[in-house]
């Protein structure tokens, strides 16, 4: 991460998803910069910061569901570089998009990223969880419906610069 580098949205309690064969999603923190996309899963983050984060996240995306560009207090840019040693988190550049769109499903709203990594493209799902089962492993159980045009047209822009 670059030091003149700032947090546009960051989302908690996402579901990431690569949609390869015999992969498991797994929960995440989503970040986009004005040059990146991260993907957090594994944080320094204190579990009673990220609990009550994550229900006021969902109030808020309950009450505004358009509202999904937002940073949330006690997060910021020296955390994002303190999780970022972590070689499980993984960042992408604006540059590195191939692609950026959503899906109305049933359950919940998709963000769908095409993204390269090296010479290969991946692909991914993302969506915010509202509820979680934790036996026998933890798993999403409810989605939330919020809309990711703000994002995608955020990311959009970025791209054509």
């Amino acid at each position: 991460m670059e030091p003149d580098e700032r947090i546009k949205t960051h989302l908690l309690s996402v579901w990431l998803e690569e949609k390869k064969l015999f992969k498991r999603g797994k929960e995440c923190m989503f970040f986009v910069t004005d040059r990146c996309l991260y993907f957090v899963s594994k944080t320094v983050a204190k579990p009673q910061w990220w609990r009550s984060t994550v229900q006021r996240q969902i109030l808020m995306l309950i009450k505004d569901p358009n509202n999904t560009i937002f940073t949330h207090d006690g997060y910021n840019e020296k955390n994002l570089v303190a999780d970022l040693v972590n070689k499980k988190n993984t960042a992408y550049n604006i540059s590195d998009i191939v692609d950026v769109s959503t899906e109305e499903k049933v359950w919940g709203t998709v963000l769908v990223l095409k993204l390269l990594d090296g010479e290969k493209e991946k692909k991914f799902h993302l969506s915010i969880v509202k509820d979680w089962v934790s036996y026998p492993v933890k798993s999403p159980m409810n989605f939330l419906k919020p809309n990711w045009s703000p994002v995608v047209e955020y990311i959009k822009s970025r791209m054509l610069q």
